[in-house]
């Protein structure tokens, strides 16, 4: 790759190129796709397109696992940047695009590695659990890797008397603290995405729809948790929408999985949950960044490309390696 795009890519966080109007992207993917072996991994919260041309779509965990089993030579990872390192560790030989470079995490930059080693240093008798929404320097620094979908089980199925370090989430370590009855210590970060919901404009909201169930992502604060008929992963979610016979849900957690419900259920109405702004719901800005334009460049020219160092590959593959197994020890 030459020197201009490289700083084209750093300034920018993709490769900026003129695309045929009369192109139709879909095709046009799925044709690169095939002849670079390529699969396209993509979030729950990524715009719809995005989802429709996805071969898989799905939270943390379900991405880390398609991440570790997958054949293809290349894994276009539709989402932030920290889930395209966790794909780098697990298939370091494999290459891993993003669309977007600088699709970042809020919840992610909560935790610098190396202000989290200080503060990991004060309790050396402690384990240390970072929920997936980190960097892969922290995970290098962790014992276990956990998910929304899997944190509870996972502190769960640790000796009692096992002392825990929980990061970065806050918001999460409280609610499996809360499911525990464990003694966490917690970092304190969180998502600017699931912090923003206001408990006041989503009770008016509850008013205005007396039969509709209120669901939540644990990432939301507790004022919030406390007001959900039921509180879950986005893969959570979603099962849970389809399930219940409920024909109404008011939905706290990025609206990106809105388009996964209405999908799978279109009989039923989904309503974003309102942030504490003058915005109708609540997006998150980083995945927001990549688009199905930035996706077809992405695989076209195979670039933007994330590395990891090979020392950090290394020691971050055991915790997420071993959240892996206990997973698959529970059938998660």
């Amino acid at each position: 790759m030459n020197i201009d795009v490289l700083e084209e890519i750093n300034k920018k966080g993709f490769v900026e190129e003129e695309i045929d109007p009369t192109l139709d992207l879909f095709v046009e993917i799925e044709k690169i796709k095939k002849e670079k072996n390529a699969i396209i991994l993509a979030h729950y919260y990524q715009e719809p397109d995005i989802q429709d041309i996805a071969d898989y779509i799905g939270d943390s965990l379900g991405l880390s696992q398609e991440a570790a089993k997958t054949d293809a030579e290349v894994i276009v990872f539709a989402g932030v940047h920290f889930m395209a390192e966790t794909a780098k560790i697990l298939s370091p030989n494999k290459k891993v695009l993003l669309p977007d470079v600088k699709a970042g995490c809020s919840l992610a930059d909560s935790c610098p590695p190396h202000l989290f080693r200080k503060f990991k240093e004060k309790y050396p008798d402690h384990l240390v659990i970072t929920y997936v929404n980190c960097t892969a320097e922290l995970k290098a620094l962790s014992d276990i890797v956990c998910t929304s979908t899997n944190a509870v089980q996972i502190v769960e199925s640790l000796p009692k008397e096992q002392k825990i370090i929980f990061g970065p989430d806050r918001n999460l370590g409280a609610y499996v603290a809360k499911k525990t009855g464990r003694d966490l210590v917690l970092w304190n970060g969180a998502c600017m995405v699931h912090e923003i919901f206001s408990k006041e404009k989503i009770t008016r909201l509850k008013e205005r729809h007396p039969n509709a169930k209120f669901i939540a992502h644990p990432e939301c604060e507790d004022s919030v948790l406390q007001m959900a008929d039921y509180i879950g992963s986005t893969t959570g979610l979603l099962k849970y929408c389809i399930s219940n016979p409920a024909t109404e849900f008011i939905v706290a957690t990025e609206s990106g999985i809105i388009h996964q419900m209405e999908k799978a259920c279109p009989d039923k109405t989904f309503i974003p949950a309102p942030p504490n702004n003058s915005c109708a719901c609540n997006d998150c800005p980083y995945m927001k960044r990549n688009t199905l334009e930035k996706l077809y460049l992405c695989i076209k020219n195979g670039s933007p490309e994330v590395t990891v160092p090979e020392h950090i590959i290394e020691q971050a593959r055991k915790p997420i390696q071993r959240m892996l197994d206990i997973s698959a020890e529970l059938g998660l």
